[in-house]
């Protein structure tokens, strides 16, 4: 790997971690485009590289949120906050149960062309499609379609958590949009999207250091070398931790406005392209 598809893959993967169009499937399709064929040891040392940048673009912009968490839960405070992040504890419980159980079915379906991802991100597509619908309520004075506000719905109850958290399971597979699948359900429950957005951003943080840290055990354990290069593994991480700041940002705003639709409409596309590809 040169330079050049450290950063288009970086770029990929700060912008596609946190918009509804999936991450890897995303990764798998420009991989396709730009011919890139990985080894196993360099492939896991750019995705530790790569996620470790997102999920540092996560805790940045949502900083005042999670200091918040971080204090109250490690204190012991038993406020909201406390609470709070034991939902996020308890959505990771399936992802977790995946990720020992299964992570050998689940990377069964990486690297086998693009069939899989067309075919899930119309899924995508679909729950997004979904989701938009649900969100939408007839104004009975003008007979139109008006949005309803972010604010409307209830707050992540517990039940609402752990379905959020077997969402994020199922979308383990290249293609399902992890964020998508995750805020749609939140949707499609009555939660906030003022909320949903921000939840979903935090639940992932824990099992994506979980499988870093795995991941770097492999390495260590294995004595794998830096086969990409200082280089790559360099513009891979800032150029992931850049665009993933924005794009995190931007994805925010767009939920509480209620504007996924069109992306259930570019998922479809792709979709397509990737089955006839």
């Amino acid at each position: 790997m040169d330079w050049l598809d450290a950063l288009i893959l970086g770029i990929v993967q700060g912008l596609t971690e946190y918009l509804p169009v999936s991450s890897s499937g995303h990764i798998e399709i420009f991989k396709q485009i730009l011919g890139i064929d990985l080894p196993g040891d360099e492939n896991l040392q750019f995705s530790v590289m790569v996620h470790a940048a997102t999920v540092l673009s996560t805790i940045v912009v949502l900083w005042p949120r999670f200091s918040g968490l971080c204090k109250s839960f490690f204190t012991f405070k038993r406020d909201a906050n406390f609470y709070y992040v034991c939902k996020i504890l308890l959505s990771c419980i399936p992802i977790a149960i995946v990720g020992f159980c299964f992570k050998d079915f689940v990377e069964s379906f990486f690297g086998n062309g693009l069939l899989v991802v067309g075919i899930c991100l119309c899924v995508t597509a679909g729950l997004l499609l979904f989701a938009h619908l649900s969100d939408r309520r007839l104004s009975g004075a003008t007979g139109k379609e008006k949005l309803v506000p972010a604010s409307a719905g209830h707050d992540i109850t517990w039940l609402d958590a752990f379905i959020i958290g077997c969402a994020q399971a199922v979308a383990v597979l290249p293609g399902l949009s992890r964020s998508g699948t995750t805020i749609a359900t939140g949707i499609l429950l009555g939660d906030r999207r003022d909320q949903i957005a921000s939840f979903s951003f935090l639940m992932v943080i824990i099992p994506i250091l979980g499988e870093a840290l795995l991941d770097v055990k492999d390495i260590i354990g294995e004595g794998v070398s830096a086969a990409i290069g200082t280089g790559p593994l360099i513009i891979g991480f800032f150029s992931a931790f850049i665009v993933g700041c924005a794009a995190c940002s931007w994805m925010i705003n767009l939920v509480k406005r209620g504007k996924l639709v069109w992306f259930a409409l570019y998922c479809v596309v792709m979709g397509i392209i990737c089955i006839l590809w």
